[in-house]
């Protein structure tokens, strides 16, 4: 009788499973017949694990790659920091391993992103008021050819607000006249980092704009998102020029199981 109990347990989850997974191509055939689905109802999906994926991550000692790694880790994923100085990240975990490896050259990189399943990019340069900042466009062409390389096709990369030149131009007075002239260099070569992806046809990347950051833990707040170079005001309500570290590790990491900015760039901030 117990193993039949067992038994009849698991053919119930089974079943509930499928039902679950029915339910949503039913969805989006009702909603897209064959597009994408930019929303579910979130009971059904809730119902569903999230996979777990192989996470190749540049960046990781830095402030806002600690974040991605930690909630990684934490939702089960397998990863992959890839470091200059290995002793700078004091994580230890049986689904992490640290690697040493030269950014800037694509065979160093590309035995590390063998067997992934995606790179995601917290990679930071700082400005320069005497020369230009070249770490984001460098870095990045060394990344897409080791990816090309190893196979991996999908790339999520952070990059910031205010990145296209004109885009501040609505800013507040503070940002537009005192904050991007001193991160001008900073942003150009954001840019232009982006503007390479945008050429790309075999990279499914996805550029995270956020505003200003701060040290600060995930939160459960609701993200604001747009196609653009910023969140515009909403109902005469600035948004928030400012998010937590831990919120944008949390949004690139939702974007492991969804499609929808899959070649695009898109700015985020929480309500």
């Amino acid at each position: 009788m117990k193993g039949q109990n067992v038994s009849c347990e698991k053919s119930q989850r089974t079943e509930k499973a499928f039902y679950c997974s029915v339910m949503i191509l039913f969805h989006a055939y009702k909603t897209g017949r064959g597009r994408s689905v930019t929303a579910a109802p979130p009971d059904l999906l809730l119902r569903l694990p999230a996979p777990r994926m192989k996470i190749a991550v540049l960046g990781a000692t830095g402030q806002t790659g600690q974040f991605l790694i930690k909630q990684a880790l934490e939702q089960g994923h397998t990863v992959t920091a890839i470091v200059r100085n290995p002793a700078k990240l004091a994580v230890h975990n049986d689904n992490l391993k640290v690697v040493k490896a030269d950014i800037f050259a694509a065979e160093s990189l590309k035995d590390h992103f063998k067997d992934q399943d995606v790179v995601m990019s917290c990679l930071g340069f700082p400005a320069s008021f005497f020369s230009g900042v070249t770490g984001y466009t460098m870095s990045m062409a060394a990344v897409v050819s080791a990816m090309r390389e190893a196979r991996v096709s999908r790339l999520i990369a952070m990059t910031s607000w205010y990145t296209e030149p004109n885009s501040g131009t609505q800013s507040s007075y503070l940002i537009r006249f005192l904050l991007l002239p001193m991160i001008r260099s900073v942003l150009s070569n954001m840019y232009e980092m982006e503007q390479s992806l945008a050429k790309t046809q075999d990279i499914n990347w996805t550029v995270v704009r956020p505003p200003g950051l701060k040290n600060l833990p995930a939160t459960a707040q609701e993200f604001l998102t747009h196609e653009g170079y910023f969140v515009p005001e909403s109902n005469n309500q600035p948004p928030r020029s400012a998010v937590g570290r831990g919120d944008v590790a949390r949004f690139m990491l939702s974007l492991l199981n969804s499609n929808a900015w899959v070649k695009k760039g898109v700015a985020i901030t929480t309500k």
